[in-house]
């Protein structure tokens, strides 16, 4: 009888191995793979998880006016949380992802979103700042493995030539959480107040919790084709983490005071802004599902082309930035091209880690957050120097520089190639 040439054809379980400091080198054999619809439920609850830490990670960004009144302080101390939770992200991912890195993965994750759950609704009770603080630092922590493990995660829910589509299923969650989450959890808090926004989406983190529970099958870390690198590089992977550093500073570099070059350089009305940004986070979604369709058949299109678009968009605005129309246009395609990069690249760390796969994504997760926050203090240091003007300018050159270490990682791919 002919062999079965679906790639949803199952497999036999593996046999039970004990968890050992050197099992990360070895991965266990696939477990059996899920139906497609069961695959797919499963793929959307982790993407509902994405949206509630997303939406919750900037949720204050939204309510600044309503924190700083209702706990009195100062907006620049509500703008601190923002802050304060990357840099929590940043020091803590690859340590608790190596700690956690013996627990199956359905309970570890069901464990963090249960802690986002409990520490959102905490901090919808915050009588004091220091206490919204110590909430924001409690699900910060949560993140940091969270998103270290989830794209390993549902890269293992598919086969692997699907690993494109597992990733876009993940980013989708980030996405909406753009484009509907925070701007519904704004809404809510500027008409009931922030507590009852914080509340919600903890009853919404809730509801997904138990999407988790139920629709995620039993994995382990060690566990089928995405614990490892299919393609490990040590050196590719490190030009990949320096290419998210400069293609995200850039990005935030421009992004942080988009609302400042809207109105003084564009001569955009204040009215404007909401609905660029919307347009953006639409861009955005546009982004992460052309490259989700480009990069299973073409992974080295989908990494450079992304980039490409991301610095030519921030060219373009510093040399039409007077023209609103060409503004908008512009700023929804660097949208498109920071969501091409940050999935392209993501993906592109479950090929090339050198060695378990969920470290590496610890890693890329902190160069992402050290982009985020580098970012704001180079558009800092060129506002006062040169003028929001120049702020594109700038950050289309460490976006360059990212374009750089691309070609500079595809060059040593093809010395590797056979021949």
């Amino acid at each position: 009888m002919l062999a079965d040439p679906s790639p949803w054809r199952p497999v036999e379980p593996p046999a039970r191995m004990p968890l050992g400091p050197d099992a990360a080198a070895t991965p266990d054999p696939a477990p059996a793979l899920l139906h497609p619809v069961a695959a797919i439920a499963a793929l959307a609850a982790l993407g509902g998880a994405s949206f509630c830490f997303v939406t919750g990670e900037s949720l204050p960004v939204g309510l600044l006016p309503q924190l700083s009144a209702g706990l009195r302080v100062s907006l620049s101390a509500i703008g601190l949380l923002v802050t304060i939770y990357a840099v929590v992200v940043v020091v803590v991912s690859a340590p608790l992802t190596h700690l956690t890195r013996g627990i199956a993965r359905r309970p570890l994750l069901v464990g963090l979103l249960a802690t986002f759950v409990v520490a959102t609704l905490a901090a919808s009770a915050a009588p004091s700042y220091a206490w919204l603080v110590a909430a924001r630092v409690v699900i910060a922590l949560a993140q940091a493995i969270f998103w270290s493990i989830v794209a390993v995660v549902a890269v293992g829910l598919l086969p692997p030539q699907f690993r494109g589509r597992a990733i876009v299923g993940v980013f989708a969650g980030s996405s909406l959480a753009l484009i509907l989450g925070i701007p519904a959890a704004t809404w809510i808090g500027q008409q009931v107040g922030w507590r009852l926004a914080f509340a919600g989406l903890s009853g919404l983190g809730l509801l997904d919790l138990a999407a988790l529970a139920v629709l995620l099958p039993p994995m382990r870390s060690n566990e089928g084709h995405a614990a490892v690198g299919a393609q490990p590089d040590a050196r590719r992977y490190r030009l990949t983490v320096l290419t998210t550093i400069l293609c995200v500073s850039g990005s935030f570099t421009a992004y942080t005071y988009v609302t400042a070059f809207l109105t003084r350089v564009s001569g955009l009305p204040l009215r404007a802004v909401a609905p660029v940004l919307l347009l953006t986070g639409l861009a955005d979604a546009a982004g992460i599902l052309a490259v989700g369709l480009l990069i299973d058949r073409h992974p080295a299109a989908a990494r450079a082309g992304p980039v490409a678009v991301l610095a030519a968009s921030l060219i373009l605005l510093f040399a039409f930035g007077t023209v609103g129309v060409a503004t908008v246009v512009l700023e929804a395609c660097a949208g498109i091209g920071l969501s091409g990069v940050a999935i392209s690249l993501q993906s592109h760390v479950l090929v090339v880690a050198p060695r378990r796969t969920d470290i590496a994504s610890a890693w890329y997760s902190a160069s992402f957050n050290v982009g985020i926050a580098t970012g704001p203090v180079i558009g800092s240091l060129v506002l006062t120097t040169l003028g929001l003007r120049f702020t594109p300018l700038a950050g289309a050159g460490l976006v360059l520089l990212g374009l750089v270490a691309i070609l500079a990682e595809l060059r040593l791919f093809r010395r590797t190639l056979p021949g």
